[in-house]
């Protein structure tokens, strides 16, 4: 016996199914579907609902050609694999971009470079419109990319105000302040041999750091005692080992980060010294680790989710054509108080 084969084909809605039902034209299907306030509402309730009873799903890749926007945005980070995913830092910031994000319909994609060649890549890949905007993290050093896409059309705010640039839009936390505070605190609490172990200087966050340390001691007439480091906890080890050898009778250490204070805590510990009766120690970022430390860290707490969450905003209104009124945004930082210092 021969059966009856039959092949049954489920044919996608089109746009012009869609105009058909609504009642409308193909023109205003599509106004509806790419957002365009030319629209009154009656029609655009009908489109809607055409849409629902129809479930027609926009053709991605010719809603791209018509708009020029791809609902893609890159998150380029300037550091390596291991940086991004051991410092607490970069895992707030993410978090508050997903979150602005989530709404919006719009994807995020992480980027990292390096090297030259690897940005030589990246920013032939961001440049040719496969991104609607872009969002930068950690950079050093007078880095050419942000001033390259902004002159080739791509909205770009970024993270931390940059060294040797003057760029249109970026946010950070009021660095200086906190460190000043940091400081200030230990001289209240009596001590007068303040260390610091700075981050790195090619970024405007280890430069005000360590400026804010300098503003606490400069009407003291106490000495500067400065060795550097550069965020991560074995740089945090090096320096404080630096410090123990170099100068005598340090009773405080303000660190520019937290990974940075735990080195310097665990070999404070190994050389027998009491935390913080002989050595009080600060560091800044207010991570879990640190919450979690023995003894818990006193630290500067920075809003890297609320960092992430503005960096997003300001990006998504620009790409909407939005004026700003205000692109640059400094958010405060405060002192947790724990039991190091």
């Amino acid at each position: 016996m021969n059966g009856d084969r039959r092949t049954t084909t489920v044919t996608r809605p089109t746009l012009e199914a869609v105009a058909a039902r609504a009642g409308v034209g193909r023109g205003t299907v599509s106004r509806v579907i790419n957002g365009s306030p030319k629209v009154s509402e009656k029609a655009r309730d009908a489109v809607l609902h055409a849409i629902d009873e129809l479930g027609y799903v926009p053709n991605r890749a010719a809603r791209t050609l018509v708009t020029r926007r791809t609902d893609t945005i890159a998150l380029v980070v300037s550091e390596t694999q291991q940086r991004l995913f051991d410092e607490p830092f970069f895992a707030g910031i993410i978090r508050g971009i997903g979150s602005a994000l989530s709404e919006t319909g719009l994807q995020l994609i992480l980027a990292m470079a390096q090297s030259p060649e690897e940005h030589g890549r990246l920013e032939h890949y961001l440049t040719s419109q496969h991104v609607d905007g872009v969002l930068l993290i950690s950079l050093h050093g007078a880095d050419p990319l942000p001033g390259r896409l902004e002159a080739m059309g791509v909205p770009t705010v970024l993270g931390g105000r940059p060294v040797g640039l003057d760029p249109y839009s970026y946010v950070d936390a009021d660095n200086r302040a906190g460190a000043r505070q940091a400081v200030k605190y230990l001289l209240t609490q009596g001590r007068r041999r303040i260390a610091t172990i700075a981050g790195a200087q090619d970024m405007y966050v280890g430069v005000d750091r360590l400026a804010g340390y300098r503003d606490a001691l400069l009407a003291t007439g106490l000495p500067e005692i400065v060795v550097y480091g550069d965020f991560s906890e074995e740089s945090g080890v090096t320096a404080m080992r630096k410090l123990l050898a170099g100068y005598e009778g340090i009773d405080a250490v303000f660190t520019a980060s937290d990974p940075m204070a735990l080195g310097a805590i665990r070999v404070l510990k190994e050389e027998g010294h009491e935390i913080p009766h002989d050595v009080a120690v600060i560091g800044f970022d207010d991570s879990p680790a640190g919450a979690h430390s023995a003894p818990a860290l006193t630290t500067v707490h920075q809003p890297s989710e609320s960092m992430g969450r503005q960096m997003a905003q300001l990006l998504v209104a620009r790409i909407n054509g939005e004026l700003l009124e205000q692109p640059v945004v400094i958010l405060d930082t405060h002192l947790v108080i724990r039991a190091s210092a």
